[in-house]
């Protein structure tokens, strides 16, 4: 899915302020949310999953007065405040306020953005952190102290594994649609609980570690994107990655709860995927160009990672009907919103 202009309708973006709305009108099917009311209850869960042919402006849809927490799978951003600009890698977490004067931020061109947003409002903070803004970040601890104007960012950590599956779980809860308020809203707790507070001096070696490991992995993921179909030995991404194979090995398992071979699966399958989509190659061009010789293999896999055959991939994922995507962003809305294939002129086969 990319990102194309087009004239303001009802959308899943309806009853919000003109600029996020504008923001994710822009973007389609690619926004959704996924639980909460910013206005009505103080929470709102958002997915995003895009791809831009062009730099996106990414503070048009920061919601006014709001603490913002990004927890960003996929794609490069960057939000900038008056004293401090901070920048959003794969795999990372982090948290930005948007008061005044008002912050600027951008997500990258020609990338597939994909990650999480949750919009606090300062009554929601407050309310959860009450008597424990001594031990918060400086800026959550403005937020907290019902300083409604303020307006930053704080650095982004790594994307902790349990981060990633608490991701998998937000867009698919695992509990009865009853209960899925009181759910989501002990999610929002849970990350604050994560990201708003500041270790303790004690805790600073380990997160000194933490974030070399965590430069690590990204290291590795960079050096497994650079060529999906000839991808390194072990050994040699340690080289480049500055320590031995077995030690890199169990440091990429511990912090993306997956071993080498299984992230590269799923960025060849993410790959595939896009090319796909694009309608430019059939299933035996996608497999051959991220390392597949066997369609088996290739089908297995894409079907583990995707739920259907390759050859039934969407080209280009149809709009959403309009009745059913009006008013969802002042409703709490669950659910997944898979699309159909759609059917192309090209042979879809080997």
């Amino acid at each position: 899915m990319k990102i194309s202009e087009r004239e303001p309708s009802r959308s899943a973006a309806a009853g919000l302020p003109p600029g996020e709305a504008a923001a994710w009108h822009a973007i389609g099917a690619g926004w959704r949310q996924l639980y909460g009311s910013f206005r009505q209850l103080g929470v709102s869960f958002e997915w995003h999953d895009f791809t831009a042919e062009a730099p996106v402006d990414w503070a048009r849809s920061f919601h006014p007065a709001s603490l913002e927490i990004c927890l960003n799978l996929t794609g490069h951003g960057w939000v900038r405040g008056e004293d401090a600009e901070v920048r959003f890698a794969p795999m990372t977490a982090g948290f930005y306020c948007q008061g005044a004067p008002p912050l600027v931020a951008e997500r990258s061109a020609g990338e597939r953005h994909q990650f999480i947003s949750v919009e606090l409002a300062p009554e929601f903070v407050a309310r959860h952190l009450a008597g424990q803004e001594a031990a918060l970040y400086p800026l959550a601890r403005a937020v907290a102290s019902g300083r409604r104007e303020v307006s930053g960012v704080a650095p982004p950590a790594p994307l902790t594994a349990a981060q990633q599956q608490l991701v998998q779980s937000l867009r698919n809860p695992p509990v009865v649609a009853a209960a899925q308020g009181l759910w989501f809203q002990g999610k929002a707790a849970e990350l604050m609980a994560q990201l708003l507070f500041q270790p303790a001096a004690g805790e600073l070696f380990c997160t000194r570690q933490h974030r070399l490991a965590r430069e690590r992995v990204e290291r590795v993921i960079a050096i497994l994107r650079r060529d999906l179909a000839n991808p390194p030995t072990l050994e040699q991404l340690g080289r480049e990655a500055g320590c031995s194979g077995f030690y890199l090995s169990r440091t990429f398992s511990r912090e993306t709860g997956m071993t080498i071979p299984q992230f590269l699966q799923r960025l060849r399958m993410e790959r595939a995927a896009e090319l796909l989509r694009s309608g430019k190659y059939n299933v035996t061009e996608a497999a051959l160009a991220v390392g597949y010789s066997s369609f088996s293999h290739f089908s297995l896999a894409f079907r583990q990672t995707h739920g259907c055959c390759p050859g039934l991939f969407p080209v280009s994922p149809p709009p959403s009907p309009p009745a059913a995507r009006a008013g969802a962003a002042d409703n709490l809305t669950t659910g997944s919103t898979r699309q159909s294939p759609a059917a192309t002129g090209r042979s879809r086969g080997g």
